[in-house]
């Protein structure tokens, strides 16, 4: 009967730990997705940060075209004006 007991208990211990197992992966496979999740949310960012630069180079280059533009106009007047 003792022995019966023994391995009642044993079997009810590898059944909690079967259980506690089966959760622990559970958990584990929903942070893989939500990490794969944050993976490509982070890589649109970064997209979108790149696309964002691109722009901010053209702009750029555009600024520095009307500012020599610009120059040029103010000369052309400052040359007018001496005349």
């Amino acid at each position: 009967a003792h022995l019966t007991e023994v391995l009642d208990y044993l079997r009810a211990q590898f059944a909690r730990q079967d259980e506690q197992h089966e959760q622990t992966r559970r958990v584990v496979n929903e942070l893989v997705l939500r990490v794969g999740g944050l993976e490509v949310a982070l890589a649109g960012v970064r997209r979108d940060l790149a696309q964002q630069s691109e722009t901010l180079a053209h702009v750029s280059v555009r600024m520095d075209g009307m500012a020599a533009r610009l120059d040029r106009i103010e000369r052309r007047l400052d040359l007018a004006e001496a005349h």
